[in-house]
């Protein structure tokens, strides 16, 4: 068999294919990126794999068996047309099979809904394609809390719009082992796993920063107003009110579900006490 993985100049396409690789068995693993010449250490062939290039991903999928197609990060009503771009090159080439990252969040009501119904319709238009399909919804990822440790320091705590709200976070290598599973075991075709570990609270996360990074962090609830106007005036008029519709979500209960993760891959997710751990010992 040969399996085919999308974006891996990303960071969540790299992880995929390294836990691919771990797995040591004697299937032919591809990586398809948009600028093949800047992927490098992969251990892997790259092709090009340019969403807006129905033509090119058509070439670039022949004799690919199954493709992990990764959601891309342009505006919704773009994403939409580039991953149909996708799928139907992968029914030109005859692949059998295609495994889709989408997420979790609010459908409705918030700045990050447009992006969440985006994947919604990919995952509408992955079932109708005909092919055997798989579909793992991503919780929030927890590394950017760990990066932004230096920025917690100085300001004494995180501050956010969630509230008392649980999140459904997980990790890039929790995920990219899950992939690893849907893309190679065929018990998992035609089901749709929501895919985090346990989950947490604002406060619950700094009592886990705390312990991991001797600091004396707190929690500190925003409006969705502040946050929102907060996040644009650091990250910009677009990227800032994501953020805050995700958090908006959070607050709301829209990332308060249950985990799929051991059905989709026969362990449980890293627990956050161990997770947190591993950070003491880097």
């Amino acid at each position: 068999m040969t399996i085919a993985v999308t974006s891996v100049s990303g960071q969540l396409g790299a992880s995929i294919s390294h836990a691919l690789i771990s797995l040591n068995f004697d299937e032919r693993i591809i990586g398809l990126a948009r600028s093949p010449g800047k992927v490098s250490d992969l251990g892997m062939e790259i092709r090009a794999g340019d969403y807006t290039d129905r033509n090119q991903l058509q070439t670039s999928l022949q004799g690919v068996d199954s493709l992990l197609l990764v959601s891309g990060n342009t505006s919704p009503e773009a994403r939409i047309g580039q991953h149909r771009n996708v799928i139907e090159a992968a029914k030109a080439a005859a692949v059998k099979r295609i495994v889709y990252t989408s997420i979790q969040g609010a459908e409705e009501g918030t700045a990050f809904s447009p992006i969440v119904q985006s994947n919604r319709q990919t995952e509408a238009d992955i079932r109708a394609s005909g092919l055997d399909w798989v579909i793992g919804r991503n919780g929030i990822y927890i590394e950017p809390d760990v990066e932004y440790i230096d920025s917690y320091r100085k300001t004494g705590g995180i501050a956010n719009s969630a509230g008392a709200g649980r999140c459904a976070y997980t990790t890039r290598s929790e995920l990219a082992f899950a992939y690893a599973q849907l893309l190679t075991q065929t018990r998992h075709s035609f089901q749709t796993y929501n895919l985090h570990g346990d989950l947490l609270t604002q406060s619950q996360l700094v009592e886990h920063m705390n312990k991991a990074f001797g600091t004396e962090l707190q929690y500190r609830a925003m409006s969705h107003q502040a946050f929102k106007a907060d996040r644009i005036a650091e990250l910009g008029e677009f990227m800032g009110t994501v953020i805050a519709g995700i958090y908006q979500g959070i607050h709301d209960g829209a990332l308060d579900r249950s985990s799929d993760f051991e059905q989709a891959t026969g362990r449980t997710h890293l627990g956050w006490d161990d997770y947190f751990a591993t950070l003491n010992k880097q």
